[in-house]
């Protein structure tokens, strides 16, 4: 990582610069799954709910549209706000850290040297490692940002796509239920077949997002796959439930 500079005002910059992961569909994947895994379940259980409580198919698909925008809008607006935050929140630490070295280096010298205990150094070696990282405040910034914190910098660029990317996905997720409820107009399908058809749909696609992230990144990808679909078919059960709690009959 290349070391920032100072700037104009004479504040210290971060000695690292935010992390980036390669572009493509890998550096996405969180949001997509994210998003795509929300959309899916929550329309699902809507879907699921509404058909138990009534056979309008209007109603079902006018509840679950108005599902699939609201959702989609808010997981953006969600993406987005707490992409925000993240970074707002390590800027302050930040803030904090530069003034606790400005007005306490004593105790952020003891920090170090604790950090660096904690290693495994000790003595001589322990003494001038911590005399070295304290001699420049960039430097001993960054090692009680990363090292104490835990904090990594975060970068204001690419936050409104993240934003975009989980919005869409969410959209996307939230369709695949609704795909057999399509069909009953053009092929005289009943609801209840759309229903049932809607199930091992949407839970194959589950196992499949589960499965390709385990690929992707790290894991099994048959308990990653399994994992994803328990806990979207747990969350469209409650919706049914849900809806057979009401007791209304379609006409």
């Amino acid at each position: 990582m290349a070391q920032a500079e100072a700037t104009g005002s004479g504040e210290l910059g971060p000695l690292h610069e935010p992390d980036f992961a390669p572009r493509g569909i890998g550096r996405s994947l969180r949001d997509i799954i994210l998003g795509g895994q929300d959309g899916l379940v929550n329309v699902l259980g809507l879907v699921l709910g509404v058909a138990a409580a009534t056979a309008q198919l209007r109603i079902i698909i006018a509840a679950a549209l108005a599902a699939t925008f609201s959702e989609s809008i808010a997981m953006g607006g969600v993406a987005y706000t707490s992409a925000l935050a993240e970074r707002d929140y390590y800027l302050a630490q930040l803030e904090r850290e530069r003034r606790e070295v400005e007005e306490v280096p004593d105790i952020e010298r003891e920090e170090v040297r604790q950090i660096f205990r904690n290693k495994g150094l000790h003595g001589d070696v322990l003494e001038r490692v911590v005399e070295e990282i304290t001699s420049d405040k960039r430097i001993w910034i960054d090692v009680m940002m990363r090292d104490e914190l835990h904090l990594a910098p975060v970068s204001s660029q690419g936050i409104a796509g993240r934003a975009l990317v989980t919005g869409f996905a969410t959209l996307i997720g939230s369709v695949i239920p609704l795909i057999p409820f399509l069909f009953v107009p053009l092929f005289g399908m009943s609801v209840t077949m759309a229903t049932i058809l809607a199930l091992p749909l949407s839970a194959a696609v589950l196992f499949g997002v589960g499965a390709y992230k385990a690929i992707t990144l790290v894991g099994d990808w048959r308990m990653s796959g399994l994992q994803m679909l328990v806990i979207g078919m747990v969350s469209a059960a409650a919706g049914y439930g849900i809806g057979r709690l009401l007791h209304v009959s379609g006409a």
